[in-house]
């Protein structure tokens, strides 16, 4: 018996105020249980979640589901001031309560605890499952790092006991433990849970997985891996269907061919005979009359076959899928071997990043990793800076960050005008050229950035680092697969193939830093020490 429905769509649109349709006409249906929710960036997945949720409105159809709706956007609003109880959602709840507790009968009060009188307690737990406890409760997220603040947000939203419950890419910034504790919480969710994410091993935890693509809503019954298996299967049936279809229609237009030429002998040799007074004038006028209904029949006939054919072709055409890779042709940093790029230190030891080295840089989260990183861009190439109880210092000033948050585009202008920014003299066609090979084509190119997904947007950053004047020497990337559907993650590893800098990248994507060729691994570790792998895990 099937699971019942706990998300319904319902001929669903969506458009921004300037005309730009995200959502056209959307069907579908998803089951109680956990589902997993993929699909390219920009197809509209986290624009999707935003509906369900009430976030926007649609602009036709409507959304059906089983009850109320939690929601955990990519971005996490960590704001000065927030405490770990805010982040919780449980703000409001543990205020009325000890309002009530020290003598406060207003009906307000009553109103925000509604059937939550437990809900100090039932934090308490919950928190301690995650390494916290009921006196972090009114700790400043801010002293959080950024994986430990999604896992509170995470318990918060299991706190609430919502019966349906979306996460949009849920394992950004989260380590290998912290990720493990999300997949445990995934396993017993109280209640119908949909989530967005490029992380493969997540997506094993899944009862289904739902894509999103090419304007529709396929459910798979089943995790991620036996969804790519059918996937795999299907694309190498269509693929060969369409390689019968292409096969045929060259059939039917060789024989359209063969009869065409058979016809015009034919008319030929009619007319040969009738000039030579071998047949009556008036029969050799019936006989070309019939001819030329003949003749228009068989073309009739075989226009049809061909179109028929070239019909049986698009639909097979439509069926495969053109997966791009990333092609770069980049400038080259001259970054000979012998050229120290970086130095980190540790209160032992010192590791040099020499050369067109590529580094990860590991540890768990809280470990200062995002803090080093920051410190040693705005610290420049003279300074020792700190991250933790490491020290670092650039010997570089030709380097080009890219924080977790990528906040560093101008919204109101293109994706051309940004990357001009960066690389002023290279002609505007060039730089269509290179965004066209990072996959940003057409109408996106000159669309505001305000108005791109996060993965464009991503790209857009990227090209303005890859493409810069002068080219960067060393690349220092933090999480930069964050946001990134499956697919786009193998391309940024292709773009970064074609880099001949340094790169020192921090990432807890174990598959993303396997396809990068690192030389080295850095590590640090919970007390702020360093270690150097020359293999990656």
């Amino acid at each position: 018996m099937p699971a019942p429905s706990a998300i319904t769509l319902h001929d669903l649109s969506f458009e921004w105020p300037d005309g730009t349709s995200v959502l056209e006409q959307l069907n579908g249906t998803m089951t109680t249980g956990r589902t997993g929710l993929i699909g390219r960036n920009g197809t509209g997945k986290s624009t999707l979640f935003r509906l369900i949720a009430g976030e926007l409105t649609p602009t036709a159809g409507h959304i059906s589901t089983i009850g109320d709706v939690g929601y955990l956007a990519q971005t996490l609003t960590l704001g000065h001031g927030r405490t770990v109880a805010g982040l919780l959602g449980i703000e409001p709840t543990l205020r009325a309560l000890h309002a009530i507790e020290a003598g406060d009968a207003a009906v307000r009060h009553f109103e925000d605890v509604g059937d939550d009188w437990d809900i100090e307690s039932r934090a308490e737990e919950a928190l301690q499952r995650i390494g916290f406890s009921v006196a972090d409760l009114q700790r400043p997220v801010t002293e959080v790092s950024g994986g430990e603040a999604m896992l509170i947000a995470v318990t918060g939203l299991r706190l609430r006991r919502t019966p349906v419950t979306l996460l949009d890419e849920p394992t950004n910034n989260l380590d290998r433990r912290t990720r493990a504790q999300l997949a445990e919480f995934v396993d017993d969710w109280p209640g119908t849970l949909v989530v967005i994410s490029h992380d493969l091993e997540l997506l094993e935890h899944m009862d289904s997985t739902a894509e999103l693509h090419a304007g529709r809503l396929e459910v798979f019954g089943g995790p991620y891996s036996q969804f790519s298996e059918h996937l795999a299967q299907q694309q190498a049936a269509a693929v060969q269907a369409a390689r019968t279809a292409q096969q045929a229609l060259k059939t039917e237009k060789k024989q359209r061919i063969e009869a065409e030429t058979k016809n015009a002998r034919r008319e030929r040799a009619g007319k040969r005979t009738q000039a030579s007074g071998g047949i009556p004038k008036i029969l050799a006028g019936n006989r070309a009359s019939k001819a030329q209904v003949s003749a228009g029949a068989m073309r009739a006939t075989h226009e049809g076959k061909v179109q028929a054919a070239q019909a049986a072709l698009d639909a097979s055409d439509a069926k495969v899928r053109d997966e791009e890779h990333i092609h770069l042709t980049l400038p080259d940093p001259a970054v000979p071997r012998s050229r120290r790029i970086a130095e980190l230190r540790d209160g032992s030891r010192s590791i040099i990043l020499q050369g067109p080295e590529r580094v990860a840089l590991t540890g768990p989260n809280g470990s200062g990793k995002t803090t080093l990183l920051e410190h040693l861009v705005r610290g420049g190439s003279d300074s020792g800076v700190s991250g933790g109880g490491i020290t670092g210092e650039l010997l570089t000033d030709r380097v080009g960050y890219l924080p977790q948050r990528s906040d560093d585009l101008d919204d109101s202008g293109s994706a051309l005008e940004n990357v001009q920014l960066a690389a002023p003299s290279l002609p505007a066609g060039e730089i269509r050229n290179q965004l066209a090979r990072l996959l940003l084509r057409g109408s996106v190119v000159d669309r505001p950035v305000s108005s791109l997904s996060g993965g464009e947007c991503f790209r857009v950053s990227l090209a303005r680092l890859l493409l810069a004047e002068p080219p960067a020497q060393l690349l220092i990337l933090d999480e930069p697969t964050n946001n990134l559907d499956i697919t786009s993650v193998e391309q940024l590893a292709e773009a970064l193939g074609a880099y001949r800098g340094a790169l020192l990248v921090v990432s807890h994507d174990v598959r993303f830093l396997a396809q990068l060729d690192l030389d080295s691994v850095i590590e640090i570790d919970d007390v702020g020490g360093l270690s150097l792998r020359t293999e990656p895990e």
